[in-house]
């Protein structure tokens, strides 16, 4: 369920702060996201609070602070720290409140958005992977994230109406039972297009009429897949 956000038009390979010490590796890695548009200063602040280093773990922890997805288990990535930082800013998150996550994968982008709302719930469809981000969230004392085993394409329900929701895999179109579950409103971002092809970043605002869609950038994210996975 995890995302695989590369934008099109990127080189891989942008190592900020690679081979110096944490302070100004931290720096570079900050200049970098405002050099892709990440300019929202509460977005800023807070991916500079959460460590991606934490989520990325084996093979490739000196990759950590490259401007690049990576693999985590499950046939899943980690997403591209731009990409991250720029589909949390057009989410327009406030301090008060619910977000919906689908698609947990390693629980960096979970991470993020806890430090700038009230509560998130966040599912995926494996179950490996809900347990390792649940094992980093309490070792990072992040205590307002509830992450679940779950087909992420029918939502939560019972947890419905959110302020915002935030898809990290690619719907053909946006989900009908996810914009069921947005508030009045509400905004989504989700990405939209075929599994194999360049796909289109929107943001979906509920009004009490109906829905308003903005196309925002290309991306390129795994398919939201329906049902649970076998790991």
């Amino acid at each position: 369920m995890s995302g695989a956000p590369r934008d099109p038009g990127d080189e891989p390979g942008d190592a900020p702060g690679a081979g110096t010490d944490p302070a100004e590796r931290k720096m570079r890695f900050l200049f970098a996201l405002r050099q892709r548009g990440v300019t929202d200063p509460r977005v800023l602040d807070a991916m500079e609070r959460i460590d991606r280093g934490a989520f990325v773990r084996g093979h490739f922890e000196d990759r950590a602070y490259e401007d690049t997805p990576l693999p985590i288990p499950c046939g899943q990535t980690i997403s591209q720290p731009s990409v991250v930082g720029l589909m949390t800013q057009a989410l327009q998150v406030g301090p008060r409140d619910k977000v919906l996550e689908i698609g947990t994968g390693s629980g960096y982008q979970a991470a993020v958005l806890s430090l700038l709302c009230r509560r998130v719930y966040t599912l995926d469809r494996h179950r490996r992977l809900v347990a390792e981000a649940e094992a980093l969230f309490r070792e990072l004392g992040l205590s307002n994230i509830t992450a679940m085993v779950a087909d992420g394409s029918r939502g939560l329900q019972e947890q419905a109406p959110f302020d915002r929701i935030m898809v990290t895999a690619a719907a053909e179109d946006p989900p009908g039972s996810l914009l069921a579950q947005l508030k009045i409103g509400g905004i989504m971002v989700v990405p939209v297009g075929q599994s194999d092809a360049v796909q289109t970043l929107i943001r979906v605002r509920r009004s009490e009429t109906g829905f308003d869609y903005d196309e925002l950038r290309q991306v390129r994210f795994v398919p939201l897949v329906e049902g649970l996975g076998q790991t």
